[in-house]
């Protein structure tokens, strides 16, 4: 008695096998999850440019305002009242063309209070305007 016979290596193979099809479809699909949110966050930018502006500013022009949690307005550390706020900084576009200001916001902050006090930098005529923050430390989820 044979126990492998030579009819059985004749016999063709009729069922395909689907484990390598699957193995490259979830691999696939992985790649897919993986890239499609990096596209979806990307934009593609063109920024505008002008003949008139200039890219370097000077420090010594560059003033510094903080709004804290409390809605309390500091210029260049020295707390100012908010009704004085647009008056000083009128002042300082007059005697500065090129001023800078660097906004501090908390980050509690509400959204009006800090859209309230850009309104108050575009009603002092001041058009550069620069908002500071930190970069995101790993483990902290926001608060």
């Amino acid at each position: 008695m044979r126990r492998f016979s030579d009819r059985a290596a004749l016999h063709t193979l009729s069922e395909l096998n689907v484990t390598p099809l699957l193995d490259l479809a979830f691999v696939l699909l992985i790649i897919f999850m993986i890239t499609t949110p990096l596209m979806e966050n990307s934009m593609d930018l063109i920024v505008p440019s002008s003949s008139t502006a200039k890219t370097e500013v000077n420090p010594s022009q560059v003033q510094t305002l903080s709004v804290d949690r409390n809605d309390v307005i500091k210029l260049n550390e020295q707390p100012i009242a908010p009704a004085e706020l647009e008056t000083r900084l009128a002042s300082l576009k007059r005697d500065q063309p090129n001023l800078a200001v660097v906004l501090r916001p908390d980050r509690d902050l509400p959204v009006q209070n800090f859209v309230r006090v850009m309104d108050l930098l575009h009603q002092a005529g001041i058009s550069k305007v620069g908002v500071m923050t930190r970069p995101d430390t790993p483990g902290s989820s926001g608060k």
